[in-house]
């Protein structure tokens, strides 16, 4: 469901898919060929909240503001399944592992990989290229030639699978 918050409606590129059961308010600008899945949650009630081209947000994703922190998610980056993301940037091409904690004023460097149930706490910086886990998230290493290569394909397959699921709106 696409809802209006105090005049201001969600702008959504045609080229994006949006999944049924996704739901996003308010102040949300949305890229082209990004995705947003099932049951996905993007609230623009607090601050805004801009999404780049070819993102992809997966299933169970819930994005978030506070007052000072508005949420910006750069080109090509993908959101793994139940993530959440809250007051914070995302550059270029990093990839969030599912389930996932980012908060308020937390930066995600362009091309950066956050594994799988992380949180990165209030303010934290993690660094272009680097591969950051835990609880709290520490920098183990750098993102390699492999990574990047899993990365890349990812978020191929998610604007692929995200423009059928998009031809069959309406048909089925």
């Amino acid at each position: 469901m696409i809802y209006p918050y105090k005049g201001i409606t969600p702008k959504i590129d045609p080229t994006a898919f949006i999944a049924d059961f996704a739901t996003i308010t308010g102040d949300v600008t949305i890229g082209e060929e990004s995705t947003v899945w099932f049951n996905t949650v993007i609230r623009g009630d607090v601050a805004p909240t801009v999404i780049g081209k070819r993102v992809s947000i997966q299933d169970l994703s819930c994005i978030h503001q506070s007052p000072n922190n508005p949420v910006i998610i750069e080109d090509e980056v993908t959101v793994g399944h139940q993530v959440t993301l809250h007051g914070c940037t995302i550059r270029k091409r990093a990839l969030i592992g599912m389930g996932s904690i980012i908060l308020d004023g937390a930066e995600i460097g362009e091309g950066a990989f956050i594994g799988a149930g992380s949180l990165v706490p209030p303010g934290k910086k993690i660094p272009p290229n680097s591969l950051a886990m835990g609880r709290p998230a520490k920098v183990v290493r750098e993102v390699n030639a492999e990574d990047r290569e899993d990365m890349d394909r990812i978020i191929r397959e998610y604007v692929e699978k995200g423009q059928y699921y998009k031809s069959l709106q309406g048909n089925v």
